[in-house]
């Protein structure tokens, strides 16, 4: 790309947004030029605005330490300066919905973090080795929303990222029925130990939301577009727990899983090992090139050794093998900042660039 596309991060300041400002750090396609957050921080350094909640594990870039935040609400002058934008702000569902829309209004791509739009029907909600396809549903949206170039796409919950691919690399097999348990760490909540030291050596057995994100989302992912809009699979049946555990970074699951077509382990893992998608044949800048590693340890994966697998983008599966009531279980892990959240937001906006659905202004 000759020249950069110009960034903005709405939300700059929250754990998302640093994790964005992280991750785009001498990225080859894109420069974060704009900074915006809540009024309260409006008119600040961004090295000053975040000093002492800098939460990431890097030092701050020194390239975004003197931009000036600008207030998130001034739509029409924050996508002024941009190209496009990554959303994460925190705000109600019905704000986000509202600010997103506005910007879309503009004539600028929103990529988004958050969850407000996941069902909106004309808004694909996409892992790009998973459902690139949705993507063909944004003319649609531009039409009701009567832009040319402004748009919003989304990424899915973190908490499915650990099983979802892995039941779309065996979908030959057709699974059918699936119980997932995830453990879920307490960066997935914008929070650290100094943040919340009550999870040192606790565990929550509740997220809001986060089950019926976790039983209904992948569902979307599978889905077609019908009539313009994405109309959602009906299988596979999943139900799911989602508990909170004292981990910083990294989600895990145990998923338990009913196939209509016998397959057997080796098979099994032979589909992990070869999936591959858009992502991998484009290689895209953040597209990990072993997307679903198999470990054959038995105490693998762990979220010590493996969550930054691919730099965070890639999936972590072992134990894999029958059980006794299920066909099979096996336990997945993913990074759910990085993959989960700003990682794979930063992999829809580069597949998005490289289909001709972001360019410059």
């Amino acid at each position: 790309m000759e020249k950069k596309l110009r960034v903005g991060i709405l939300g700059a300041t929250g754990m998302v947004g640093q994790r964005f400002i992280a991750l785009l750090e001498n990225h080859p396609w894109y420069e974060v030029v704009t900074v915006a957050a809540s009024p309260r921080s409006a008119g600040q350094r961004y090295e000053d605005a975040v000093a002492g909640r800098w939460k990431m594990t890097t030092p701050m870039p020194e390239g975004v330490k003197d931009l000036i935040v600008m207030n998130v609400n001034e739509v029409e002058k924050v996508a002024a300066s941009v190209d496009f934008v990554f959303s994460a702000v925190d705000m109600s569902k019905d704000e986000i919905r509202a600010i997103e829309e506005a910007y879309a209004k503009t004539e600028t791509p929103v990529v988004s973090n958050n969850s407000a739009h996941r069902w909106t029907p004309d808004v694909p909600m996409v892992v790009p080795e998973i459902n690139p396809e949705h993507f063909e549903v944004i003319p649609f949206q531009k039409k009701r929303l009567g832009t040319t170039r402004g748009f919003i796409a989304v990424k899915p919950n973190c908490s499915i990222q650990s099983y979802a691919p892995v039941l779309t690399a065996w979908k030959e097999f057709e699974p059918y029925e699936v119980v997932a348990t995830t453990y879920q760490a307490i960066s997935g909540a914008g929070k650290t130990f100094k943040d919340w030291p009550e999870m040192e050596g606790n565990i929550i057995p509740f997220i809001g939301g986060e089950e019926e994100k976790s039983e209904q989302e992948p569902l979307r992912l599978w889905g077609k577009i019908e009539d313009g809009v994405i109309v959602k699979a009906e299988e596979p049946k999943i139900t799911c727990q989602c508990i909170r555990v004292p981990v910083l970074n990294g989600h895990t699951a145990a998923v338990f899983v009913k196939f209509r077509k016998k397959a057997t382990k080796e098979e099994l893992i032979e589909k992990l090992l070869a999936f591959r998608g858009l992502p991998q044949e484009l290689e895209l800048p953040s597209a990990p090139k072993q997307f679903i590693q198999y470990m054959e340890e038995e105490n693998r994966p762990q979220v010590s050794l493996d969550v930054d697998f691919e730099r965070g983008m890639g999936i972590s599966i072992g134990r894999l093998r029958e059980d006794s009531i299920y066909d099979y279980k096996f336990v997945g892990l993913s990074h759910n900042t990085v993959r989960g959240a700003a990682g794979g937001a930063v992999l829809c906006a580069e597949l998005l660039t490289a289909k001709g659905f972001i360019q410059a202004k």
